[in-house]
């Protein structure tokens, strides 16, 4: 039997959530952050890019047909990161998980048999986490969506155990995807932004997630790196050797940081064949996926072309097209 070609990192609009906090003060200083953090030039050509791309965003139809085009059987479909909304307070939050799950559910409702849905959880609310999480999974979701931090708190901040430990046991898949980079307007000009500032804030996320023993702790999660982890896979040697050579470094993981690339799933979009195979090399070809970031410019429009472009032994290429993917979400074979 062969496995489905899936495609794990594709994103749905959903503009009633913009509609739910477009009044608040809050929602027009993160409007802010985002403009001096991109620049205006990233603005300008982010808007229109937006505007043409919103059918594939928000219709299934759409969907489906751009899928089609790709060779690409099933999506596993997450909410555009800028609806994160980290700056809300703990009732907007709710408000926001809430209206984010369950429209992601309903949009991929529409094609139960080739969508698949992640949610959200406020990070900025840990005690919120894990009844949002439940609520995602009740929904049908595969999971949920989270950034690379949260104003004030890393990824390895103790306020987070119950939801690592809620995830490991509920089996979920979590999608780590950044948005906006606080290195802030050190990158406002020619989309650094986004270039340099998603693998970076993958890199410094996964690593929070590595050295304070989070994957010690809790070994069956399920974590999706976008953007194929950032830096940080091939680059992982210095963490290595800081490991080995300060004991400040190796004080809260037990293995050298490499050892957990393993523990980890990443997906594809690396934009280099070089860099793919680097990837599977570090990572191993059964913990990397298909990824194309659908329907974004920053994305793939061809991402079964990218893969094949990276010259892998085909049992590997057929593992990171779908095999890996459909063992992640329990999917049958094609």
């Amino acid at each position: 039997m062969t496995a489905p070609t899936v495609d794990v990192h594709a994103h749905v609009l959903l503009p009633q959530i913009d509609a739910l906090v477009a009044e608040q003060a809050g929602y027009a200083r993160a409007k802010e952050l985002d403009a001096r953090r991109n620049g205006p030039a990233a603005l300008a050509v982010s808007g229109p890019m937006v505007r043409d791309r919103l059918p594939s965003l928000t219709d299934v139809t759409v969907r489906l047909a751009g899928m089609d085009a790709q060779g690409v059987d099933i999506q596993l479909v997450s909410p555009s990161p800028s609806h994160y909304h980290y700056w809300a307070d703990a009732p907007t939050a709710e408000k926001v998980y809430r209206l984010a799950n369950e429209a992601t559910a309903a949009h991929c409702a529409q094609a139960p048999d080739r969508l698949r849905g992640l949610g959200l959880v406020p990070l900025q609310h840990p005690a919120q986490s894990v009844a949002a999480l439940d609520h995602a999974l009740e929904q049908g979701l595969a999971g949920v969506e989270i950034s690379s931090h949260a104003p004030g708190r890393e990824l390895s901040d103790p306020a987070y155990e119950p939801f690592w430990s809620r995830a490991e046991e509920t089996g979920a898949v979590l999608f780590l995807h950044p948005f906006g980079c606080t290195l802030d307007e050190r990158l406002d000009r020619w989309y650094l932004s986004n270039t340099v500032g998603q693998p970076t804030e993958n890199a410094v996320a996964l690593s929070h997630l590595i050295f304070s023993g989070v994957l010690d702790r809790h070994p069956g999660l399920k974590i999706i790196a976008a953007h194929g982890g950032g830096y940080l896979p091939t680059h992982i040697g210095r963490s290595d050797h800081a490991w080995r050579a300060r004991t400040d470094a190796s004080a809260g993981c037990a293995q050298p940081p490499s050892s957990y690339l393993r523990r980890l799933y990443f997906d594809s979009l690396v934009h280099d064949p070089r860099v793919l195979r680097a990837l599977v090399e570090a990572a191993g070809a059964d913990r990397v996926l298909l990824g194309s970031d659908f329907p974004f410019d920053m994305g793939s429009s061809d991402p079964v072309a990218d893969l094949r472009s990276a010259g892998l032994a085909e049992a590997d290429l057929d593992a990171v097209r779908g095999r890996n993917a459909a063992a992640l979400l329990h999917l049958s074979p094609a």
